[in-house]
């Protein structure tokens, strides 16, 4: 919330819950939402109503359907590799889907498809935010760095890796 940004893209928003909080607390700001999947939108618009927040959502595979820049980019993907479904909380397995938790092989998917198309939607001084599993920070900083980004791994309040900041040259 401290960085600087007037427009933010949300991709894979889910029930919008990271979107809505940053326009909640930047109401002044442009947002837009995208997922696979239209009941996520469907909550996703029923939560923006809920809260009074003015937004955009649309259904979209990642970047495949996203048009315009965006200063801010925002993604909390699934990132669990399909062998450590085993060890997840039972909880979330019965109530998250399975695709927001992983992309059936080894939880980098999102990613890829993400640096493949992010250049075109960032404004000239936009970065890129990403929620990472806590054991994947060199992964997922190997794959931005390698088309061009500057790369900040940032820790959650248990110290674990968990945020990769993107900024690309």
């Amino acid at each position: 919330l401290s960085l600087e940004w007037r427009s933010v893209l949300d991709l894979g928003t889910g029930t919008g819950a990271i979107l809505l909080t940053l326009l909640a607390e930047k109401p002044h700001a442009i947002g837009l939402g995208t997922d696979i999947s239209e009941a996520a939108l469907v909550v996703a618009r029923r939560n923006a109503a809920a809260y009074g927040i003015e937004t955009r959502f649309t259904r979209s595979d990642w970047l495949d359907d996203v048009e315009g820049q965006f200063d801010l980019v925002v993604s909390n993907p699934p990132y669990l590799a399909q062998s450590e479904m085993a060890d997840v909380a039972p909880e979330l397995q019965l109530w998250e889907p399975h695709s927001a938790l992983t992309d059936g092989g080894d939880g980098l998917s999102a990613y890829r498809a993400i640096c493949a198309g992010i250049r075109k939607h960032l404004s000239p001084q936009g970065m890129l935010l990403v929620e990472i599993g806590w054991q994947q920070a060199c992964a997922v900083s190997q794959i931005f760095a390698t088309a061009g980004a500057d790369v900040q791994v940032h820790r959650d309040l248990d110290g674990r890796d968990r945020v990769i900041r993107a900024v690309f040259r």
